[in-house]
């Protein structure tokens, strides 16, 4: 059926997001007030989750609830950016990934 959700691919942009900000399962376990095994369940299209833990997820991981559910930004403004980053040097886009990430946990 068309309209059922991916909860493999939703577990794997969430996995993809916290391993790219250095958290662990237990970090996020901790925050979202879950068990690490509920975390590694959803990560890898297990389990579904409540709309509070999926806001909680959106809020600490720094995703859209778009992107979360649908791997779909809906915010075209950040096109330009993303065409930037693409055409850096991989090791310069590792630069500025570093500098970006450092910002959006800084201003938590």
């Amino acid at each position: 059926m068309e309209n059922e959700l991916d909860f493999k691919a939703i577990g794997n942009r969430i996995r993809k997001q916290r391993e790219f900000l250095g958290y662990t399962r237990d970090y996020m376990a901790e925050k979202l007030s879950v068990s690490t095994n509920f975390c590694r369940d959803i990560e890898i299209g297990a389990k579904g989750m409540s709309i509070q833990t999926l806001a909680k997820f959106s809020f600490i991981l720094k995703l859209s609830l778009d992107y979360i559910m649908f791997g779909e930004a809906i915010d075209k403004s950040v096109e330009p950016l993303v065409h930037m980053l693409n055409a850096c040097k991989p090791e310069k886009r590792k630069f500025a990934e570093d500098i970006l990430k450092s910002f959006l946990l800084a201003v938590e």
